[in-house]
């Protein structure tokens, strides 16, 4: 297997894992009967997300090295990626790692109000954290494909119908976020993923493609 093969195989789990995340994310309020079962899937996505941020980087390293020239906007890509990614993970630990134990701490306070009113607070606190650094990714993320798309276009290889493809999603997202008609909660961040994961799967397949004509060749 080349290294365009394995980055593009990379890309394609990666956001793989990232959809089941927001899929089987849960939300909607629920019973304090169902909240441990809720708590443990909640770790448990964001448990599968974290594990995708550094198998979608090595995905994003092998999509800003191809082709036979380098372009300045595949590595400026990379950096706003890798940024992003960060944060994402910052966000995955705020609401699967950090809530969880927010959550639990409430049901054992029951029947005392001033401690059950105090761990909300600290849950409220909690979500305005993560969703900051939700913002900070899709702002970043976005940028990253739009910059991929555009130097896409510029080479002008297979790859046109992707690169337009992302110059539509990256610009909207961005247009929709700083317009403040993109709410970040479940279905919104959710809308995010499944567009960027599509073109991630789609740039995974091409590299993947890109590497087997490389590997016949050799």
């Amino acid at each position: 297997m080349t290294d365009k093969q394995w980055s593009g195989l990379a890309l394609i789990a990666g956001s793989v894992g990232m959809i089941i995340t927001m899929g089987l994310h849960p939300s909607g309020h629920v019973s304090p009967a169902e909240m441990e079962p809720m708590i443990r899937k909640l770790i448990g996505v964001h448990a599968l997300a974290l594990a995708s941020v550094p198998v979608m980087f090595i995905g994003a390293w092998g999509l800003s090295q191809r082709g036979p020239t380098k372009d300045r906007m595949d590595m400026a890509a990379l950096v706003f990626y890798a940024f992003a990614l960060l944060e994402v993970a910052n966000a995955a630990v705020a609401d699967g790692l950090v809530t969880p134990g927010i959550l639990r701490q409430m049901l054992a306070s029951a029947g005392t109000p001033a401690a059950v009113d105090g761990w909300k607070m600290l849950s409220h606190y909690n979500f305005f954290v993560n969703q900051g650094y939700a913002q900070v990714f899709v702002a970043s993320s976005s940028v990253a494909i739009l910059l991929w798309s555009v130097a896409m276009l510029r080479k002008r290889d297979s790859s046109q119908g992707l690169a337009i493809y992302g110059c539509i999603l990256g610009t909207v997202t961005l247009l929709a976020l700083f317009s403040g008609h993109l709410r970040l909660d479940t279905h919104g961040f959710g809308a995010v993923a499944l567009g960027q994961a599509i073109w991630f799967i789609i740039a995974g397949s091409l590299l993947w493609r890109s590497g087997e004509t490389i590997s016949v060749a050799a």
